[in-house]
Protein backbone atom coordinates (compact mmCIF):
# COMPACT_ATOMS: atom_id res chain seq x y z
CA UNK A 1 0.00 0.00 0.00
CA UNK A 2 1.20 3.49 -0.86
CA UNK A 3 1.54 5.31 2.51
CA UNK A 4 1.12 8.67 0.80
CA UNK A 5 -2.29 7.83 -0.67
CA UNK A 6 -3.46 7.98 -4.27
CA UNK A 7 -4.64 11.55 -4.57
CA UNK A 8 -1.29 12.91 -5.67
CA UNK A 9 -0.72 10.25 -8.29
CA UNK A 10 -1.89 11.17 -11.80
CA UNK A 11 -2.73 7.64 -12.88
CA UNK A 12 -3.41 5.99 -9.52
CA UNK A 13 -0.78 3.32 -10.09
CA UNK A 14 1.22 2.31 -7.05
CA UNK A 15 4.42 1.91 -9.00
CA UNK A 16 4.25 5.37 -10.50
CA UNK A 17 6.24 7.12 -7.77
CA UNK A 18 9.18 4.85 -8.54
CA UNK A 19 9.28 5.41 -12.30
CA UNK A 20 7.84 8.87 -12.84
CA UNK A 21 10.31 11.51 -11.60
CA UNK A 22 9.10 14.52 -9.61
CA UNK A 23 5.52 13.24 -9.27
CA UNK A 24 5.28 14.18 -5.57
CA UNK A 25 7.10 17.46 -6.15
CA UNK A 26 4.63 18.34 -8.93
CA UNK A 27 1.64 17.78 -6.65
CA UNK A 28 2.89 20.85 -4.70
CA UNK A 29 4.93 22.93 -7.17
CA UNK A 30 5.24 23.29 -10.91
CA UNK A 31 8.85 24.45 -10.61
CA UNK A 32 11.26 26.76 -8.78
CA UNK A 33 12.80 29.68 -10.73
CA UNK A 34 15.73 31.94 -9.98
CA UNK A 35 15.43 35.35 -11.65
CA UNK A 36 18.40 37.70 -11.77
CA UNK A 37 19.20 41.11 -13.27
CA UNK A 38 21.41 40.95 -16.36
CA UNK A 39 22.99 44.25 -17.49
CA UNK A 40 22.34 43.45 -21.15
CA UNK A 41 19.07 41.52 -20.94
CA UNK A 42 17.40 43.09 -17.89
CA UNK A 43 15.48 40.53 -15.82
CA UNK A 44 16.45 36.99 -16.90
CA UNK A 45 15.81 33.45 -15.67
CA UNK A 46 19.07 32.08 -14.35
CA UNK A 47 17.76 28.68 -13.33
CA UNK A 48 14.62 26.53 -13.48
CA UNK A 49 14.32 23.44 -11.30
CA UNK A 50 13.51 20.60 -12.02
CA UNK A 51 15.48 21.13 -15.22
CA UNK A 52 13.07 19.16 -17.43
CA UNK A 53 10.11 21.46 -16.64
CA UNK A 54 8.81 22.97 -19.86
CA UNK A 55 7.91 26.66 -19.53
CA UNK A 56 6.95 28.50 -22.73
CA UNK A 57 8.89 31.64 -23.70
CA UNK A 58 5.80 33.72 -22.90
CA UNK A 59 5.57 32.18 -19.41
CA UNK A 60 9.29 32.74 -18.81
CA UNK A 61 9.03 36.40 -19.86
CA UNK A 62 6.03 36.95 -17.59
CA UNK A 63 7.78 35.28 -14.62
CA UNK A 64 10.86 37.49 -15.20
CA UNK A 65 8.92 40.77 -15.09
CA UNK A 66 6.58 39.72 -12.26
CA UNK A 67 9.44 38.54 -10.01
CA UNK A 68 11.05 41.99 -9.57
CA UNK A 69 9.51 45.05 -7.94
CA UNK A 70 9.43 47.94 -10.40
CA UNK A 71 11.71 50.91 -9.87
CA UNK A 72 8.92 52.94 -8.17
CA UNK A 73 8.82 50.59 -5.17
CA UNK A 74 12.43 51.21 -4.04
CA UNK A 75 12.57 47.87 -2.21
CA UNK A 76 15.89 47.45 -0.38
CA UNK A 77 16.67 44.32 1.59
CA UNK A 78 14.31 41.34 1.39
CA UNK A 79 10.78 41.57 -0.04
CA UNK A 80 8.09 38.90 -0.36
CA UNK A 81 5.03 39.09 -2.61
CA UNK A 82 2.80 36.98 -4.87
CA UNK A 83 1.65 37.09 -8.48
CA UNK A 84 -0.67 35.11 -10.75
CA UNK A 85 -0.19 34.54 -14.46
CA UNK A 86 -2.17 32.94 -17.24
CA UNK A 87 -0.75 29.64 -18.51
CA UNK A 88 0.01 29.26 -22.19
CA UNK A 89 -2.69 27.59 -24.26
CA UNK A 90 -2.31 23.86 -24.77
CA UNK A 91 -0.48 23.09 -21.52
CA UNK A 92 -1.50 19.69 -20.14
CA UNK A 93 -2.05 19.26 -16.42
CA UNK A 94 -2.59 15.91 -14.72
CA UNK A 95 -6.38 16.01 -14.91
CA UNK A 96 -7.22 12.92 -12.86
CA UNK A 97 -5.04 13.97 -9.91
CA UNK A 98 -6.50 17.50 -10.09
CA UNK A 99 -10.07 16.14 -10.23
CA UNK A 100 -9.55 14.02 -7.10
CA UNK A 101 -7.96 16.89 -5.15
CA UNK A 102 -10.47 19.49 -6.41
CA UNK A 103 -13.41 17.23 -5.58
CA UNK A 104 -12.43 17.15 -1.90
CA UNK A 105 -10.90 20.63 -1.43
CA UNK A 106 -12.89 23.80 -0.61
CA UNK A 107 -13.68 25.66 -3.88
CA UNK A 108 -11.46 28.55 -2.77
CA UNK A 109 -8.42 26.22 -2.50
CA UNK A 110 -8.86 24.18 -5.66
CA UNK A 111 -5.91 23.73 -8.02
CA UNK A 112 -5.90 26.28 -10.82
CA UNK A 113 -6.34 24.77 -14.28
CA UNK A 114 -5.43 27.80 -16.38
CA UNK A 115 -3.20 29.93 -14.10
CA UNK A 116 0.02 29.68 -12.12
CA UNK A 117 0.68 31.40 -8.79
CA UNK A 118 4.15 32.79 -8.23
CA UNK A 119 5.50 33.24 -4.69
CA UNK A 120 8.51 35.55 -4.69
CA UNK A 121 11.39 36.21 -2.30
CA UNK A 122 13.35 39.18 -3.75
CA UNK A 123 16.68 40.38 -2.35
CA UNK A 124 18.30 43.72 -3.23
CA UNK A 125 21.42 44.67 -1.29
CA UNK A 126 24.44 46.88 -1.97
CA UNK A 127 27.29 44.90 -3.51
CA UNK A 128 30.44 46.67 -4.71
CA UNK A 129 31.50 43.61 -6.72
CA UNK A 130 28.50 44.03 -9.07
CA UNK A 131 28.67 46.59 -11.89
CA UNK A 132 25.41 48.36 -10.94
CA UNK A 133 26.41 48.34 -7.26
CA UNK A 134 23.51 46.10 -6.19
CA UNK A 135 22.90 42.37 -5.85
CA UNK A 136 19.37 41.74 -7.21
CA UNK A 137 17.85 38.28 -7.33
CA UNK A 138 14.49 36.56 -6.81
CA UNK A 139 13.69 33.02 -5.77
CA UNK A 140 10.24 32.10 -7.10
CA UNK A 141 8.01 29.12 -6.26
CA UNK A 142 5.57 28.45 -9.14
CA UNK A 143 2.46 26.45 -8.21
CA UNK A 144 -1.17 25.86 -9.15
CA UNK A 145 -2.12 25.90 -5.45
CA UNK A 146 -3.20 29.08 -3.60
CA UNK A 147 -1.30 28.12 -0.41
CA UNK A 148 -0.07 31.68 0.22
CA UNK A 149 1.01 31.29 3.85
CA UNK A 150 2.65 27.88 3.44
CA UNK A 151 4.74 28.87 0.40
CA UNK A 152 5.85 32.20 1.87
CA UNK A 153 6.84 30.40 5.09
CA UNK A 154 8.79 27.92 2.96
CA UNK A 155 10.57 30.79 1.18
CA UNK A 156 11.59 32.33 4.53
CA UNK A 157 13.32 29.03 5.36
CA UNK A 158 15.03 28.33 2.03
CA UNK A 159 15.70 31.74 0.39
CA UNK A 160 18.32 33.16 2.84
CA UNK A 161 20.23 29.88 2.63
CA UNK A 162 19.91 29.78 -1.16
CA UNK A 163 21.35 33.30 -1.59
CA UNK A 164 24.42 32.09 0.31
CA UNK A 165 24.91 28.62 -1.22
CA UNK A 166 23.16 28.92 -4.61
CA UNK A 167 22.26 25.94 -6.81
CA UNK A 168 23.28 22.88 -4.70
CA UNK A 169 21.03 24.14 -1.90
CA UNK A 170 18.08 24.46 -4.32
CA UNK A 171 18.60 20.96 -5.69
CA UNK A 172 18.60 19.52 -2.14
CA UNK A 173 15.36 21.39 -1.26
CA UNK A 174 13.58 20.18 -4.42
CA UNK A 175 14.62 16.60 -3.66
CA UNK A 176 13.20 16.99 -0.13
CA UNK A 177 9.88 18.33 -1.50
CA UNK A 178 9.79 15.32 -3.85
CA UNK A 179 9.60 13.13 -0.73
CA UNK A 180 6.59 14.97 0.71
CA UNK A 181 3.21 13.21 0.79
CA UNK A 182 0.71 14.71 -1.67
CA UNK A 183 -1.73 17.39 -0.38
CA UNK A 184 -4.86 15.41 0.49
CA UNK A 185 -7.81 17.47 1.83
CA UNK A 186 -8.60 16.69 5.47
CA UNK A 187 -5.15 15.27 6.27
CA UNK A 188 -2.46 16.61 8.59
CA UNK A 189 0.97 16.29 6.97
CA UNK A 190 4.57 16.62 8.15
CA UNK A 191 6.73 18.35 5.54
CA UNK A 192 10.50 18.22 6.22
CA UNK A 193 12.70 20.88 4.64
CA UNK A 194 16.24 22.01 5.58
CA UNK A 195 16.18 20.56 9.08
CA UNK A 196 12.70 21.96 9.88
CA UNK A 197 9.46 19.95 9.85
CA UNK A 198 6.37 22.00 8.93
CA UNK A 199 3.14 20.44 10.17
CA UNK A 200 0.13 21.54 8.14
CA UNK A 201 -3.48 20.51 7.77
CA UNK A 202 -4.90 20.59 4.25
CA UNK A 203 -8.45 22.03 4.48
CA UNK A 204 -11.34 19.91 3.20
CA UNK A 205 -14.69 20.96 1.80
CA UNK A 206 -16.24 18.97 4.66
CA UNK A 207 -14.76 21.45 7.21
CA UNK A 208 -17.25 23.74 8.90
CA UNK A 209 -16.60 27.30 7.61
CA UNK A 210 -14.99 29.39 10.33
CA UNK A 211 -14.51 26.37 12.60
CA UNK A 212 -11.15 25.38 14.07
CA UNK A 213 -9.64 22.53 12.04
CA UNK A 214 -9.19 19.25 13.90
CA UNK A 215 -5.46 18.68 14.14
CA UNK A 216 -4.31 15.08 14.18
CA UNK A 217 -1.07 14.71 16.09
CA UNK A 218 1.54 12.61 14.36
CA UNK A 219 1.72 9.08 15.77
CA UNK A 220 5.51 8.99 15.83
CA UNK A 221 7.53 11.45 17.89
CA UNK A 222 9.34 13.57 15.34
CA UNK A 223 12.76 15.06 15.78
CA UNK A 224 13.07 17.94 15.33
CA UNK A 225 9.66 18.75 16.81
CA UNK A 226 7.40 20.04 14.00
CA UNK A 227 6.62 23.72 13.50
CA UNK A 228 2.81 23.96 13.42
CA UNK A 229 1.39 26.28 10.76
CA UNK A 230 -2.12 27.34 11.89
CA UNK A 231 -3.12 27.94 8.24
CA UNK A 232 -1.74 27.24 4.78
CA UNK A 233 -3.60 30.01 2.95
CA UNK A 234 -4.97 32.75 5.22
CA UNK A 235 -3.60 36.30 5.42
CA UNK A 236 -3.50 38.79 8.28
CA UNK A 237 -6.73 40.48 7.16
CA UNK A 238 -6.49 43.26 9.73
CA UNK A 239 -3.02 44.26 8.53
CA UNK A 240 -4.22 44.22 4.91
CA UNK A 241 -7.37 46.30 5.56
CA UNK A 242 -6.22 48.63 8.36
CA UNK A 243 -6.32 51.84 6.27
CA UNK A 244 -9.74 51.02 4.71
CA UNK A 245 -11.60 49.56 7.73
CA UNK A 246 -14.44 52.08 7.51
CA UNK A 247 -15.01 51.13 3.84
CA UNK A 248 -14.99 47.36 4.35
CA UNK A 249 -18.67 47.03 3.37
CA UNK A 250 -18.01 48.74 0.03
CA UNK A 251 -14.94 46.60 -0.73
CA UNK A 252 -16.85 43.40 0.11
CA UNK A 253 -19.67 44.38 -2.26
CA UNK A 254 -17.29 45.34 -5.10
CA UNK A 255 -15.53 41.96 -4.74
CA UNK A 256 -18.81 40.01 -4.47
CA UNK A 257 -20.09 41.67 -7.66
CA UNK A 258 -16.82 41.13 -9.53
CA UNK A 259 -16.45 44.83 -10.34
CA UNK A 260 -13.31 46.03 -12.24
CA UNK A 261 -10.98 47.25 -9.49
CA UNK A 262 -7.46 48.70 -9.63
CA UNK A 263 -5.37 48.79 -6.44
CA UNK A 264 -2.42 51.16 -6.64
CA UNK A 265 -0.01 50.34 -3.79
CA UNK A 266 3.44 51.57 -2.69
CA UNK A 267 5.02 48.08 -2.93
CA UNK A 268 4.38 44.65 -4.50
CA UNK A 269 3.90 43.25 -0.97
CA UNK A 270 1.03 45.64 -0.14
CA UNK A 271 -0.37 45.28 -3.67
CA UNK A 272 -0.46 41.46 -3.62
CA UNK A 273 -1.68 41.15 -0.02
CA UNK A 274 -4.48 43.67 -0.63
CA UNK A 275 -5.74 41.85 -3.74
CA UNK A 276 -5.55 38.42 -2.06
CA UNK A 277 -7.29 39.78 1.07
CA UNK A 278 -10.16 41.09 -1.09
CA UNK A 279 -10.50 37.72 -2.85
CA UNK A 280 -10.66 35.95 0.53
CA UNK A 281 -13.22 38.44 1.92
CA UNK A 282 -16.08 36.63 0.13
CA UNK A 283 -14.98 33.13 1.26
CA UNK A 284 -16.46 30.45 1.24
CA UNK A 285 -17.74 31.82 -2.08
CA UNK A 286 -15.18 31.40 -4.84
CA UNK A 287 -14.03 34.56 -6.62
CA UNK A 288 -14.64 33.51 -10.25
CA UNK A 289 -13.27 36.58 -12.03
CA UNK A 290 -9.65 37.14 -12.97
CA UNK A 291 -7.29 38.68 -10.39
CA UNK A 292 -3.64 39.68 -10.49
CA UNK A 293 -2.05 40.34 -7.09
CA UNK A 294 0.88 42.11 -8.80
CA UNK A 295 0.73 43.34 -12.39
CA UNK A 296 3.22 45.23 -14.57
CA UNK A 297 3.07 47.14 -17.85
CA UNK A 298 5.22 44.40 -19.41
CA UNK A 299 2.48 41.82 -18.91
CA UNK A 300 1.18 40.28 -22.14
CA UNK A 301 -2.42 41.10 -21.06
CA UNK A 302 -1.65 44.80 -20.49
CA UNK A 303 -3.13 45.86 -23.87
CA UNK A 304 -6.16 43.64 -23.34
CA UNK A 305 -7.00 45.39 -20.05
CA UNK A 306 -6.31 48.97 -21.18
CA UNK A 307 -8.38 49.10 -24.36
CA UNK A 308 -10.78 52.07 -24.45
CA UNK A 309 -13.07 50.45 -27.02
CA UNK A 310 -14.86 48.20 -24.52
CA UNK A 311 -15.86 48.22 -20.86
CA UNK A 312 -13.12 47.32 -18.33
CA UNK A 313 -12.99 43.54 -17.67
CA UNK A 314 -14.13 41.88 -14.43
CA UNK A 315 -10.74 41.78 -12.75
CA UNK A 316 -8.91 42.98 -9.64
CA UNK A 317 -5.45 44.30 -10.50
CA UNK A 318 -2.72 45.13 -8.00
CA UNK A 319 -0.07 47.56 -9.32
CA UNK A 320 2.73 49.80 -8.06
CA UNK A 321 3.58 51.89 -11.16
CA UNK A 322 1.80 55.32 -11.08
CA UNK A 323 1.61 55.17 -14.89
CA UNK A 324 -1.38 52.82 -14.44
CA UNK A 325 -3.53 55.63 -13.05
CA UNK A 326 -3.26 57.51 -16.34
CA UNK A 327 -3.85 54.37 -18.40
CA UNK A 328 -6.80 53.13 -16.32
CA UNK A 329 -8.65 56.44 -15.92
CA UNK A 330 -11.79 54.94 -17.48
CA UNK A 331 -11.99 52.24 -14.77
CA UNK A 332 -14.91 52.71 -12.34
CA UNK A 333 -13.07 51.90 -9.08
CA UNK A 334 -9.47 52.80 -8.22
CA UNK A 335 -8.00 52.40 -4.72
CA UNK A 336 -4.82 54.36 -4.03
CA UNK A 337 -3.06 53.03 -0.93
CA UNK A 338 -0.14 54.81 0.74
CA UNK A 339 2.23 53.69 3.47
CA UNK A 340 0.29 53.27 6.72
CA UNK A 341 0.11 56.59 8.58
CA UNK A 342 -1.12 56.85 12.16
CA UNK A 343 -3.61 59.48 13.29
CA UNK A 344 -2.93 59.37 17.03
CA UNK A 345 -3.42 55.72 18.01
CA UNK A 346 -5.37 54.80 14.88
CA UNK A 347 -4.26 54.05 11.30
CA UNK A 348 -5.35 56.95 9.10
CA UNK A 349 -8.42 55.93 7.08
CA UNK A 350 -8.50 56.73 3.35
CA UNK A 351 -11.49 58.71 2.04
CA UNK A 352 -13.90 57.98 -0.79
CA UNK A 353 -13.29 60.52 -3.58
CA UNK A 354 -14.76 61.38 -6.96
CA UNK A 355 -13.08 59.84 -9.99
CA UNK A 356 -12.63 63.36 -11.39
CA UNK A 357 -10.16 64.03 -8.53
CA UNK A 358 -7.70 61.46 -9.95
CA UNK A 359 -4.40 63.15 -10.71
CA UNK A 360 -2.08 61.28 -13.00
CA UNK A 361 1.15 61.12 -11.00
CA UNK A 362 0.36 62.81 -7.70
CA UNK A 363 -2.75 60.91 -6.66
CA UNK A 364 -3.39 61.04 -2.93
CA UNK A 365 -4.51 57.88 -1.08
CA UNK A 366 -8.24 57.29 -1.41
CA UNK A 367 -11.00 55.16 -2.95
CA UNK A 368 -11.88 56.82 -6.26
CA UNK A 369 -15.38 55.66 -7.20
CA UNK A 370 -18.97 56.74 -7.69
CA UNK A 371 -20.24 53.42 -6.23
CA UNK A 372 -23.04 53.54 -3.65
CA UNK A 373 -23.28 50.50 -1.36
CA UNK A 374 -26.49 48.46 -1.26
CA UNK A 375 -26.03 47.69 2.46
CA UNK A 376 -25.31 50.02 5.37
CA UNK A 377 -21.98 50.01 7.19
CA UNK A 378 -21.64 47.86 10.29
CA UNK A 379 -20.75 50.65 12.73
CA UNK A 380 -20.53 48.23 15.68
CA UNK A 381 -17.77 46.26 13.90
CA UNK A 382 -15.79 49.42 13.07
CA UNK A 383 -16.04 50.67 16.70
CA UNK A 384 -14.96 47.26 17.99
CA UNK A 385 -11.89 47.19 15.72
CA UNK A 386 -10.88 50.78 16.47
CA UNK A 387 -11.25 50.12 20.20
CA UNK A 388 -9.07 47.03 19.71
CA UNK A 389 -6.33 49.21 18.21
CA UNK A 390 -6.46 51.61 21.17
CA UNK A 391 -6.27 48.68 23.59
CA UNK A 392 -3.31 47.18 21.67
CA UNK A 393 -5.27 44.06 20.82
CA UNK A 394 -2.97 41.68 18.83
CA UNK A 395 -3.33 41.76 15.05
CA UNK A 396 -4.29 38.02 15.02
CA UNK A 397 -7.26 38.74 17.32
CA UNK A 398 -8.34 41.72 15.18
CA UNK A 399 -8.06 39.54 12.07
CA UNK A 400 -10.19 36.83 13.70
CA UNK A 401 -12.94 39.42 14.39
CA UNK A 402 -12.75 40.63 10.77
CA UNK A 403 -12.75 37.13 9.35
CA UNK A 404 -15.78 36.12 11.45
CA UNK A 405 -17.69 39.25 10.34
CA UNK A 406 -16.94 38.70 6.62
CA UNK A 407 -17.79 35.00 6.86
CA UNK A 408 -21.15 35.72 8.53
CA UNK A 409 -21.91 38.43 5.97
CA UNK A 410 -21.11 36.15 3.00
CA UNK A 411 -23.04 33.24 4.54
CA UNK A 412 -26.08 35.45 5.19
CA UNK A 413 -25.98 36.34 1.50
CA UNK A 414 -25.34 32.83 0.15
CA UNK A 415 -27.57 30.66 2.43
CA UNK A 416 -30.86 31.78 0.77
CA UNK A 417 -29.31 30.94 -2.63
CA UNK A 418 -28.17 27.52 -1.38
CA UNK A 419 -31.60 26.83 0.13
CA UNK A 420 -33.39 27.76 -3.11
CA UNK A 421 -30.91 25.76 -5.22
CA UNK A 422 -31.53 22.66 -3.07
CA UNK A 423 -35.28 23.00 -3.75
CA UNK A 424 -34.61 22.56 -7.49
CA UNK A 425 -33.29 19.01 -6.93
CA UNK A 426 -35.75 16.23 -7.94
CA UNK A 427 -37.08 14.11 -5.06
CA UNK A 428 -35.11 10.94 -4.44
CA UNK A 429 -38.22 8.78 -4.85
CA UNK A 430 -38.60 10.07 -8.45
CA UNK A 431 -35.32 8.36 -9.43
CA UNK A 432 -36.07 4.89 -10.86
CA UNK A 433 -33.70 2.27 -12.29
CA UNK A 434 -35.31 2.00 -15.74
CA UNK A 435 -35.48 5.68 -16.68
CA UNK A 436 -32.96 8.49 -17.15
CA UNK A 437 -32.78 10.54 -13.90
CA UNK A 438 -35.18 13.54 -13.84
CA UNK A 439 -33.73 16.97 -14.64
CA UNK A 440 -32.80 19.64 -12.08
CA UNK A 441 -35.38 22.44 -12.33
CA UNK A 442 -34.07 25.68 -13.93
CA UNK A 443 -33.04 28.57 -11.65
CA UNK A 444 -35.68 31.32 -11.74
CA UNK A 445 -34.49 34.68 -10.43
CA UNK A 446 -38.05 35.87 -9.85
CA UNK A 447 -38.99 32.72 -7.95
CA UNK A 448 -35.85 33.07 -5.84
CA UNK A 449 -36.64 36.74 -5.05
CA UNK A 450 -40.12 35.71 -3.88
CA UNK A 451 -38.54 33.41 -1.24
CA UNK A 452 -36.56 36.25 0.37
CA UNK A 453 -39.43 37.72 2.38
CA UNK A 454 -39.59 34.60 4.60
CA UNK A 455 -36.09 33.12 4.24
CA UNK A 456 -33.87 36.07 3.28
CA UNK A 457 -30.58 37.36 4.75
CA UNK A 458 -32.45 39.43 7.34
CA UNK A 459 -32.87 36.19 9.35
CA UNK A 460 -29.12 35.90 9.97
CA UNK A 461 -27.65 39.37 9.38
CA UNK A 462 -28.28 42.56 11.37
CA UNK A 463 -27.27 44.69 8.34
CA UNK A 464 -30.03 46.79 6.81
CA UNK A 465 -30.17 47.95 3.20
CA UNK A 466 -31.22 46.91 -0.29
CA UNK A 467 -30.47 43.16 -0.23
CA UNK A 468 -32.80 42.65 -3.25
CA UNK A 469 -30.80 45.15 -5.33
CA UNK A 470 -27.57 43.42 -4.32
CA UNK A 471 -28.91 40.01 -5.46
CA UNK A 472 -30.11 41.47 -8.79
CA UNK A 473 -26.65 42.89 -9.50
CA UNK A 474 -24.98 39.66 -8.28
CA UNK A 475 -27.00 37.66 -10.85
CA UNK A 476 -25.18 39.59 -13.61
CA UNK A 477 -21.70 38.85 -12.21
CA UNK A 478 -19.22 36.05 -13.09
CA UNK A 479 -19.27 35.09 -9.39
CA UNK A 480 -22.95 34.05 -9.61
CA UNK A 481 -22.29 32.20 -12.87
CA UNK A 482 -19.33 30.33 -11.32
CA UNK A 483 -21.27 29.49 -8.14
CA UNK A 484 -24.31 28.26 -10.11
CA UNK A 485 -22.25 26.09 -12.48
CA UNK A 486 -20.39 24.49 -9.56
CA UNK A 487 -23.60 23.76 -7.61
CA UNK A 488 -25.38 22.46 -10.74
CA UNK A 489 -22.44 20.14 -11.49
CA UNK A 490 -22.44 18.82 -7.90
CA UNK A 491 -26.22 18.24 -8.00
CA UNK A 492 -26.03 16.49 -11.39
CA UNK A 493 -23.31 14.18 -10.02
CA UNK A 494 -25.40 13.54 -6.90
CA UNK A 495 -28.37 12.53 -9.13
CA UNK A 496 -26.07 10.27 -11.13
CA UNK A 497 -24.82 8.63 -7.89
CA UNK A 498 -28.39 8.10 -6.62
CA UNK A 499 -29.35 6.59 -10.00
CA UNK A 500 -26.41 4.13 -9.85
CA UNK A 501 -27.36 3.10 -6.31
CA UNK A 502 -31.01 2.59 -7.34
CA UNK A 503 -29.90 0.47 -10.34
CA UNK A 504 -27.66 -1.57 -8.05
CA UNK A 505 -30.58 -2.30 -5.68
CA UNK A 506 -32.90 -3.35 -8.56
CA UNK A 507 -33.41 -6.97 -9.68
CA UNK A 508 -31.41 -6.65 -12.88
CA UNK A 509 -31.15 -10.41 -13.48
CA UNK A 510 -34.92 -10.77 -13.11
CA UNK A 511 -35.41 -7.95 -15.65
CA UNK A 512 -33.28 -9.74 -18.27
CA UNK A 513 -35.18 -13.06 -18.10
CA UNK A 514 -37.87 -12.18 -20.67
CA UNK A 515 -35.84 -9.66 -22.72
CA UNK A 516 -34.37 -10.07 -26.19
CA UNK A 517 -30.62 -10.18 -26.80
CA UNK A 518 -30.79 -6.69 -28.36
CA UNK A 519 -32.35 -5.24 -25.17
CA UNK A 520 -29.83 -7.05 -22.94
CA UNK A 521 -26.85 -5.83 -25.01
CA UNK A 522 -28.31 -2.30 -24.91
CA UNK A 523 -28.53 -2.50 -21.09
CA UNK A 524 -24.92 -3.76 -20.84
CA UNK A 525 -23.61 -0.92 -23.03
CA UNK A 526 -25.55 1.71 -21.07
CA UNK A 527 -24.38 0.34 -17.72
CA UNK A 528 -20.77 0.23 -18.94
CA UNK A 529 -21.03 3.85 -20.07
CA UNK A 530 -22.41 4.84 -16.65
CA UNK A 531 -19.58 3.00 -14.87
CA UNK A 532 -16.88 4.63 -17.04
CA UNK A 533 -18.42 8.06 -16.38
CA UNK A 534 -18.70 7.38 -12.62
CA UNK A 535 -15.03 6.42 -12.39
CA UNK A 536 -13.88 9.29 -14.57
CA UNK A 537 -15.82 11.84 -12.50
CA UNK A 538 -14.82 10.13 -9.21
CA UNK A 539 -18.50 9.94 -8.24
CA UNK A 540 -19.07 9.36 -4.54
CA UNK A 541 -21.34 6.30 -4.33
CA UNK A 542 -22.00 3.79 -1.55
CA UNK A 543 -19.28 1.21 -1.06
CA UNK A 544 -19.55 -1.83 -3.34
CA UNK A 545 -21.99 -0.31 -5.86
CA UNK A 546 -19.54 -0.09 -8.78
CA UNK A 547 -18.08 -3.55 -8.07
CA UNK A 548 -21.59 -5.07 -7.88
CA UNK A 549 -22.52 -3.58 -11.26
CA UNK A 550 -19.23 -4.83 -12.74
CA UNK A 551 -20.01 -8.34 -11.47
CA UNK A 552 -23.56 -8.15 -12.86
CA UNK A 553 -22.32 -7.06 -16.32
CA UNK A 554 -19.80 -9.91 -16.42
CA UNK A 555 -22.37 -12.53 -15.35
CA UNK A 556 -24.92 -11.32 -17.95
CA UNK A 557 -22.25 -11.38 -20.68
CA UNK A 558 -21.43 -14.96 -19.58
CA UNK A 559 -25.06 -16.02 -20.19
CA UNK A 560 -25.07 -14.76 -23.80
CA UNK A 561 -24.07 -16.77 -26.92
CA UNK A 562 -20.29 -17.11 -27.50
CA UNK A 563 -20.17 -14.78 -30.54
CA UNK A 564 -21.86 -11.97 -28.60
CA UNK A 565 -19.57 -12.59 -25.61
CA UNK A 566 -16.53 -12.15 -27.87
CA UNK A 567 -17.90 -8.87 -29.32
CA UNK A 568 -18.80 -7.44 -25.90
CA UNK A 569 -15.52 -8.48 -24.27
CA UNK A 570 -13.45 -6.87 -27.04
CA UNK A 571 -15.77 -3.82 -26.97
Amino acid sequence: MNPFGDAGSPRHEESEDSWCPWVRFSSWLECVCVVTFDLELGQAIELVYPQDVKLTEKEKTSICYLSFPDSYSGCLGDTQFSFRLRQSVGRQASRLRDDVYNRDAPVTLQREMAYFFGYVYFRQVKDASVKRGYFQKSLVLVSRLPYIHLFHTLLQIIAPEFFEKQEPCLEAVCNEIDQWPSPIPGQTLNLPVMGVVLQVRIPSKMDKPGGSPIRHAAKESLLPAPTLLPTIHELDLFKCFQSVLIHLQMLWELTLLGEPLLIMAPSPTISSESVLALISSISPLKFCCDFRPYFTIHDSEFKEYTTRTQAPPNIILGVTNPFFIKTFQNWPHIIRLGEIKMAGDLPKQVKVKKLSKLKTLDTKPGIYTAYRTFLHKDKILIKRLLKGIQRKRPSEAQSAILKRHLLELTQSFIIPLERYMASLMPLQRSVTPWKTPPQIRPFSQDEFMSTLENTGPQLTSPLKGDWMGLYRKFFRSPNFDGWYRQRHKEMTQKLESIHLEVICDADLLGWTKDKSEVEIVDLILKLREKLIKARRQQLQVKGGVLQKLDTFINSIIGSLPQDLQTVLNTH
